[in-house]
């Protein structure tokens, strides 16, 4: 009864478009903790980037990328991507995402570090919605087995090779085993870490924790995106306002209501991610405020109303009307750009055992992710895993050229004498204030110290919260502990301590269990 030829863990962009494609393969289980649209995916406004206008290329899609990678991007990764992406859009259309579209032709937008606007959207700022929505129906249809409000617990190795995994069942709390001959992890980000995070409550580490406890190398781990831009008001939480928004001519301005990004970067507002976000910080220090603003007042109201309309409705609700007043922003936690890892096929080091979207790291995204790039990655490789399973064939996990690896475990570290209390709001304070945007080695070495007090007296765990708060608190420690051991400043990963870039530094650091 429980045997299956594909088991797919997570309900986002990346495990709704791999289960489609698989059920034409065999038999296959989607797994996920909380309903099938409870994800990531959904809450990504910008869009999806591909070179499909006129005035672009792929080449130039590559080379954008890798300079947002900041030296650490797959090569190979990065062709993949670029050169599948139009037929990744075209797989999109067919199940009937309906792209936003000017006289007939797919709109295209500019977004930060893009060299020309290639970032394709639908229902204005509500593109990840729009293709959840349609990836799911899709499932539905399909007939598809879908296990809601199962969380997955354990992945089950026999002899280096996947042999299924457990769950719980979260309403009943009884323990289940899939058996399965390929395990997909579709599980999303760890958003979560942090106390001001744009992400969905579901994104927890899961599937870090769950790969790595099964001996699966974890890379790239100190490079995790803030957004510059997240909705600052008392009481609401962290709502994204989309890079789109400055893409479409908003402007940042201080508490003064000066703008001040061209005193940072010649791109100004439209600069890379990791640089705004410290510009906004170092803006917000100087003014003594919690807050900068994002100015789209002198852009028409139907303009604003109708490419943005999620946003403004957001707003709106909340007292604001955006075509009248500045919106007030901050940074938060975005996205997570290291993972699982894989080489092209989406393999890791386990045979049977693949991962996709944001809780797999590809090498394409290296030190800092290029906007939009993350639904297409999530697309372009899920369907390279299908391909892959087609084919009895099994080789290595791809090494770039030029690019070393250090090789680490998990040691054991000073434990403070007095430790505070373990829970998630304690945890998030502890990522933000040490572990975010600006990070130093006191401070690193003091979240990693809590982290490692936590993770040996936690009981083991037996429900979902006590089972997100070990993954988180797993996840965080790869994370604290790779920018401890990285002393350099490199993409979204900032140390002030250590503020230059490094050319010793251009490697990856590899977690192995």
């Amino acid at each position: 009864m429980n045997e299956y030829d594909y088991i797919v863990v997570g309900s986002g962009i990346g495990g709704l478009y791999t289960a489609l494609l698989a059920r034409e393969q065999g038999s296959v289980l989607v797994i996920t903790k909380g309903s099938i649209d409870d994800c990531n995916t959904k809450y990504a406004q910008g869009g999806i980037a591909a070179a499909i206008g006129k005035d672009d290329s792929t080449q130039l899609h590559i080379q954008d990328t890798i300079n947002a990678g900041a030296g650490l991007s797959n090569e190979e990764t990065v062709n993949i991507l670029a050169k599948e992406a139009s037929a990744r859009i075209a797989d999109l259309v067919y199940f009937r995402v309906p792209f936003d579209t000017i006289d007939g032709e797919i709109a295209l937008t500019m977004e930060a570090a893009h060299s020309v606007p290639r970032v394709l959207h639908a229902g204005g700022d509500a593109t990840g919605e729009q293709i959840e929505s349609a990836l799911s129906k899709k499932v539905r249809d399909s007939g598809i087995q879908v296990l809601e409000n199962f969380l997955a617990t354990e992945i089950l190795v026999e002899k280096r090779k996947v042999a299924g995994i457990k769950a719980i069942d979260r309403r009943t709390g009884t323990e289940e085993e899939f058996q399965c001959r390929f395990l997909i992890l579709a599980t999303g980000g760890a958003g979560q870490l942090f106390k001001y995070n744009t992400n969905s409550d579901v994104a927890t580490g899961d599937g870090i924790a769950l790969a790595f406890n099964a001996g699966a190398e974890i890379t790239d781990m100190e490079f995790f995106q803030f957004h510059p831009t997240a909705l600052r008001m008392p009481g609401v939480p962290p709502f994204l306002i989309s890079e789109a928004v400055r893409g479409e001519g908003g402007m940042l301005r201080n508490a003064e209501g000066l703008r001040f990004m061209f005193n940072y970067h010649e791109k100004e507002d439209l600069a890379p991610r990791d640089i705004v976000a410290r510009s906004i910080l170092n803006e917000m220090k100087k003014a003594g405020s919690d807050r900068v603003y994002l100015d789209v007042t002198h852009l028409p109201p139907h303009t604003i109303t109708t490419r943005f309309p999620q946003i403004y409705r957001f707003c709106l609700d909340r007292g604001l009307d955006i075509t009248k007043a500045q919106i007030p922003v901050a940074p938060a936690a975005h996205y997570m750009i290291g993972g699982v890892r894989t080489n092209s096929w989406g393999e890791t080091n386990i045979m049977g055992l693949f991962a996709a979207g944001e809780v797999a790291c590809t090498g394409v995204h290296g030190a800092n992710r290029l906007a939009s790039n993350s639904l297409l990655e999530a697309i372009v490789f899920s369907r390279r895993i299908i391909e892959r399973t087609k084919n009895k064939v099994k080789e290595k996990v791809a090494k770039e050229e030029n690019i070393k690896d250090i090789q680490v475990s998990l040691s054991q570290r000073p434990i403070p004498k007095i430790l505070p209390t373990p829970g998630l709001a304690v945890l998030q304070q502890l990522h933000w204030d040490k572990a975010g945007i600006i990070r130093d080695k006191d401070g690193l070495n003091q979240a990693a110290g809590i982290l490692a007090g936590w993770q040996n007296a936690l009981p083991r765990p037996t429900d979902q919260p006590s089972y997100e708060l070990h993954n988180l608190i797993l996840t965080g420690r790869l994370l604290t502990e790779a920018a401890c051991i990285r002393e350099e400043s490199r993409g979204a990963h900032f140390r002030s301590d250590f503020p230059q870039n490094v050319p010793k530094w251009k490697c990856h650091i590899v977690w192995q269990k």
